[in-house]
């Protein structure tokens, strides 16, 4: 068994052969089934980041940073017209990328891989004019580094949340590959960034406490300010990231992980996507809950009882009283009552509105969980079987190994598209057809400078 000193050697080894393989990656080694799912990811997590756009407390965050912003350089895409210097905007993006859960994640282990790059690289390309094609190939390195470095540390239990701990270090590895900085120069970026994380707690989810939501904001502006100090020689240790996930954060180390299959097995392709506007630990309960409805006509207002069996990642949401939106997405009761009340789990059933609903509240509060046994391997590692008893007596018990949206079970590309042109199609007319475009990989799109794109759609 190898010690603590080196699994840190491994792991500085492992991130220089990375940031080496990185920069000498060009667009044409990316295989055209990763670019597009480099694009599917751009889009939807674009749509994420409008989606919160009438936010109330979100509003207030990005007028508080329009009054001390630099020289505007980039979008807010909140549809009102803001403009801000690079390092703010990607904070205000970041802070609305996951604040409704309908970005993208990672499948494999707790990451939203793309949520910890899209900000950031946002900002950045508008700022600089990066071609389309930049920005995609820049996307695919920084999810590539994101998702590996999050399977080098994992944790049995869920002690911190993974957008205050893993944010800055894609956001590093994006902006420093899109400028296409020497390897060496990128690793130094992505060590510093590692020790500028932030330790969320995971329970910030589950009790409400809306500076989760600012995670990866601040862990935007912390990858993009890493660059730019790794630039002037201001950098941490070849060993930073064991030092922070291992040593400090108590993470189990896989150096291997780093570079196993690298360039062969891409972390693209083990994403998923959400149209359920919850965490994902509890999707496969949603969907277990619809089919009991459909199998129950008419029996929401009716319901007696509510039991659920789930994984032991989806036992930890267990809120009946959710105070803030947060909580509700993260209160198996709640999500469970207003996919009830509601017939689906979308951002209406989620609504600040839902919090002291009189028929979500009763709901709420006949809901128990139990605990799945024995829990199957992956991908069926995040099971739920639902029973519903309706007032008659009447029972229905549903099951769902695995929810629809990762690599097991994608969504059709279609239901993705929708998704995204639903988003973005009232606050932002011109949006939903250049979107379409960057999913179809469209060569004229590829080559034109970011800045344009964003003035096209926005405008």
């Amino acid at each position: 068994m190898s010690g603590a000193g080196d699994d840190a050697a491994r792991i500085a080894t492992g991130l220089s052969a990375l940031t080496e393989w990185s920069a000498a990656l060009r667009w044409t080694d990316i295989p055209e089934a990763i670019r597009r799912r480099a694009a599917v990811v751009l889009a939807d997590d674009l749509a994420a980041i409008v989606a919160a756009r009438d936010e109330p407390e979100l509003i207030a965050l990005h007028d508080g940073m329009a009054r001390s912003s630099g020289r505007p350089e980039a979008t807010v895409f909140n549809a009102r017209g803001q403009r801000l210097d690079r390092y703010s905007a990607a904070t205000a993006n970041g802070s609305a990328a996951d604040w409704c859960e309908l970005d993208e994640g990672y499948r494999r282990v707790i990451c939203h891989a793309g949520l910890y790059c899209v900000p950031a690289l946002l900002a950045e390309a508008e700022a600089t004019g990066a071609t389309g094609e930049d920005l995609l190939r820049a996307l695919a390195i920084g999810y590539e580094t994101a998702a590996r470095v999050a399977r080098a540390f994992t944790w049995q239990t869920l002690p911190l949340h993974p957008q205050g701990s893993r944010a800055a270090v894609g956001a590093a590895a994006t902006v420093a590959a899109l400028r296409r900085l020497p390897a060496a120069t990128a690793a130094a970026a992505i060590g510093s960034a590692a020790s500028l994380v932030v330790p969320g707690p995971f329970n910030h989810t589950v009790q409400g406490a809306l500076v989760r939501n600012v995670l990866t904001g601040v862990g935007a502006w912390a990858g993009m300010r890493a660059v730019d100090w790794a630039e002037i020689g201001i950098a941490g240790r070849p060993e930073s990231l064991h030092d922070v996930y291992a040593a400090a954060f108590a993470g189990d180390c896989h150096p291997q992980e780093l570079t196993d299959e690298l360039g062969g097995a891409w972390a693209l392709a083990d994403g998923y996507h959400k149209l359920h506007a919850c965490c994902q630990y509890a999707h496969s309960a949603v969907e277990a809950m619809l089919g009991a409805l459909d199998r129950l006509p008419g029996a929401a207002a009716g319901i007696r009882r509510i039991h659920i069996d789930t994984h032991w990642r989806g036992r930890k949401l267990d809120n009946a009283r959710p105070a803030t939106t947060l909580a509700s997405k993260f209160s198996m009761q709640h999500i469970l009552a207003s996919t009830a009340a509601h017939g689906h789990a979308g951002a209406e059933a989620f609504h600040a509105s839902t919090l002291a609903d009189p028929a979500v509240s009763a709901l709420r509060e006949k809901v128990s969980i139990g605990v799945f046994e024995p829990e199957p391997a992956w991908p069926n590692d995040r099971p739920a079987r639902v029973t519903v008893e309706a007032a008659d007596g009447t029972r229905v018990t549903e099951e769902c190994l695995s929810a629809r949206g990762g690599p097991d079970r994608p969504f059709a590309p279609e239901e993705i598209r929708a998704k995204i042109a639903g988003i973005v199609e009232k606050p932002y007319p011109r949006m939903a057809p250049v979107l379409l475009r960057l999913l179809d990989l469209d060569p004229e799109l590829l080559a034109t400078p970011w800045d344009r794109t964003v003035a096209e759609t926005t405008r």
